[in-house]
């Protein structure tokens, strides 16, 4: 992760207040709107941009089977990708996730057990991330900017832990959530992706289904299709230094 990545990220949630809770305090789900933390730049679903360009996530490995089956294809098509991982996922194959950044992908925290996140405790949370932060930097040598939560649950409490820790929460657009987890068919998968393609758009998707290869067989029909549509495949940082600053969100009404 350079410099300039680094600045940009933290520049963008700088404004966050402390947040405080005991241990053994849970946290609530999430009571406030999508414009409240958009506005603020503290949760990132997509980014408004005039630029052609896409950010294809996938959550859940490092998976010894698809995660570098995935890597193959994305080689293939000159594109590069975010993906979250689960720590201890991490600490069994560091070595997909050293590859992933040696291609100059980008690896996000996405917990370390990945638990439930809607009422998780202080604590727990805290420990979740720091847990998978180190085994990253195990893994790669680099430390995450980048958390995903858990079934994109939020709220004050997980979004300014993560700040704390050093990390900007990204989700994802709502219209680009492809349900791989479900298994819907290779295609189903196809659709949702071509069909609602966006500038800006950041992609869902999983390296990691178990007894599926739906998201790898989905990739080699998304990857050269978006391409010859003009798409460039980034980071979810990358796409950040995108943001046309005219337009203060994206948000589907």
């Amino acid at each position: 992760m350079n410099k300039f990545a680094i600045s940009l990220l933290l520049a963008l949630s700088a404004s966050i207040t402390c947040y405080g809770s005991t241990a053994a305090e849970p946290m609530s789900s999430a009571t406030k709107g999508r414009d409240y933390y958009e506005e603020r730049g503290e949760i990132v679903w997509e980014v408004p941009t005039q630029k052609q360009v896409i950010a294809l996530t996938f959550d859940d490995g490092p998976d010894p089977k698809n995660t570098g089956l995935i890597l193959d294809l994305l080689k293939q098509y000159e594109a590069k990708a975010t993906f979250f991982v689960v720590g201890s996922r991490v600490e069994k194959h560091p070595e997909l996730v050293a590859r992933a950044i040696g291609e100059g992908h980008e690896i996000g925290n996405h917990s370390f057990t990945h638990p439930s996140f809607h009422h998780i405790a202080a604590a727990k949370l805290k420990n979740e991330l720091s847990r998978t932060q180190d085994a990253i930097y195990n893994a790669s040598g680099f430390t995450s900017v980048l958390f995903r939560p858990p079934g994109g649950s939020y709220n004050e409490g997980i979004v300014h832990t993560s700040q704390d820790i050093g990390m900007l929460t990204v989700l994802w657009s709502w219209h680009q959530d492809t349900l791989d987890w479900r298994k819907p068919g290779a295609q189903a998968i196809v659709r949702k992706v071509l069909n609602n393609a966006r500038n800006g758009d950041i992609v869902l998707m999983h390296d990691y289904v178990p007894n599926s290869s739906q998201t790898v067989e989905a990739l080699k029909t998304i990857l050269p299709e978006l391409k010859q549509r003009g798409f460039s495949f980034v980071t979810v940082t990358d796409l950040l230094s995108y943001q046309d600053k005219s337009h203060k969100s994206m948000v589907d009404h």
